[in-house]
């Protein structure tokens, strides 16, 4: 694969949180020639669209970062059954104001990881609603819902045997739609 930068959102602040070594073990899996970004969006302020036109710098910088990648995997829990509201105050000042998103045109995948059985599978459609409008082309196969069991990672942060197959074909379909959109 020719060298391509993917930004992967983590829509988690917790340190220990599942999602993110899903995706710093994701990182890990990729091919040669694939490089990726972790953007913050710890230290975004909540969307105000008075803001609109004097964003703050961690805004444009979170835009600049967006703008530079060929495709986006947004690795999310699932709360209430829905997107966590740190992950949509990203998507909301990253999208803003309007005619200026970041987002429009990025391949985007969705992936995430949950201690319940049927994993993160509402959020994530929540998010792809969202994705949708933001005229983001998303993955729709496979899907992954991946409960959070013994095993999921290993000693090292990376992908258990059990799950290290499913991973990487859901990663290697990612990397082929970007591909595709790109």
């Amino acid at each position: 694969m020719s060298d391509i930068t993917i930004a992967v959102l983590v829509g988690s602040l917790r340190k220990e949180s599942f999602n993110r070594r899903l995706a710093q073990a994701l990182v890990r899996m990729a091919p040669a020639g694939c490089k990726f970004t972790m953007p913050r969006i710890d230290d975004l302020p909540l969307y105000n669209q008075d803001d609109d036109a004097h964003q703050a710098e961690a805004v444009l910088r979170l835009k600049s970062e967006i703008a530079a990648v060929q495709g986006v995997i947004f690795v999310s829990p699932e709360y209430n059954r829905s997107v966590p509201g740190v992950l949509k105050n990203a998507i909301d000042h990253a999208s803003r104001p309007y005619g200026t998103s970041a987002w429009a045109g990025k391949p985007a995948g969705v992936i995430g990881v949950s201690g319940g059985a049927i994993g993160t599978a509402l959020g994530q459609q929540h998010l792809r609603n969202i994705l949708a409008y933001l005229d983001m082309p998303t993955l729709g196969q496979p899907e992954a819902f991946i409960q959070a069991k013994d095993g999921l990672f290993d000693a090292n942060g990376g992908i258990g045997e059990d799950s290290r197959k499913f991973v990487q074909a859901w990663l290697d379909a990612y990397l082929a739609w970007v591909k595709k959109h790109s």
